[in-house]
């Protein structure tokens, strides 16, 4: 029997109603499903609210065999697809959760705006049925491996989807980093911090701090200085096999490494991240290629005057 996973976006009520007719969806189809906690609340609170009706079950529909567990521990339960309803944000949890595993991820679109999340969800269920037929495409996108240095030693590890940002604490004054790219000093500059992106990411922070726009299948990663000083500091495009590393020299009262504006941890003076390309990668189902630029005007009026 096949394996889905689910992952949602907490504070959706939505789901209440979208999670139920999915679990029958794959019950039909001899599908079982494992659901992190927030997804199985919504299933819970949708039973419950259905309690006055006769169940699916009672009226002769399959049910598919469902399990809820945390969503660190989802990938061990080795799924052959999981299903992301949300917006980036839950997207970008999920592919760190699901980086070793290669599973493909089919996310659908409930935020507001969902750059990665391309499929709305009225598309939700054709998108599945070309995943069951074999006709659906999946859209391979790298990521980056992040390691923290305290002290000279390696403390913490991460393989992010966007980007890594060091970054400034909530002083308004700037800090003073040193970039190096593949053991060549490059700068020592003073800004509000450093962007380190995937081709992915450069439609996400990078973007807003003037950063480029690469297409995703382009083999690259991105250095952008946030508010920099000196106008002489501009962002740079390297070879997506170059490492890269942000050494914190000064700073007014803390700096923090952010992994895809999710995970953040304190940097000190002399601490660095080293940054490469990850050995992971993210397998994003589509029902068909949409490409960047589709992308950018349906989402961002690109070129619209």
């Amino acid at each position: 029997m096949p394996l889905a996973g689910i992952i949602s976006k907490p504070q959706k009520h939505e789901l209440e109603t979208i999670l139920p007719e999915l679990r029958a969806w794959l019950g039909e189809r001899g599908w079982s499903c494992v659901l992190d906690r927030e997804s199985a609340a919504y299933l819970r609170e949708g039973a419950q609210s259905a309690a006055a009706g006769a169940s699916a079950q009672q009226a002769g529909a399959p049910q598919s065999d469902c399990d809820s567990v945390e969503r660190e521990q989802m990938a061990s339960r080795k799924p052959d697809l999981v299903v992301v309803l949300g917006g980036d944000g839950t997207l970008l949890a999920a592919a760190r959760a699901f980086a070793h595993t290669g599973t493909p991820l089919l996310s659908v679109n409930l935020g507001s705006l969902g750059f990665m999340t391309e499929v709305p969800l009225s598309e939700l269920y054709t998108t599945l049925q070309a995943w069951c037929d074999g006709t659906a495409t999946i859209e391979t996108r790298s990521m980056m491996h992040a390691e923290l240095f305290c002290g000279g030693k390696p403390t913490r590890q991460w393989d992010a989807l966007n980007d890594v940002v060091v970054a400034k604490g909530t002083i308004a004054r700037m800090a003073d980093f040193a970039v190096v790219i593949d053991g060549q000093p490059i700068a020592t500059f003073r800004a509000d911090g450093v962007i380190l992106s995937t081709p992915t990411g450069s439609t996400a922070y990078n973007l807003s701090a003037h950063g480029p726009i690469v297409m995703p299948t382009v083999n690259a990663m991105l250095v952008t200085p946030i508010c920099p000083h000196l106008l002489t500091i501009r962002p740079i495009v390297v070879p997506g096999e170059s490492a890269i590393s942000v050494r914190v020299v000064g700073v007014p009262n803390q700096t923090y490494l952010t992994v895809d504006g999710q995970e953040a941890v304190p940097m000190h003076v002399g601490d660095q991240v080293h940054c490469r390309r990850s050995q992971f990668s993210v397998r994003l189902l589509r029902l068909q290629p949409n490409g960047l630029f589709n992308v950018l005007r349906s989402k961002l009026k690109w070129g619209e005057r």
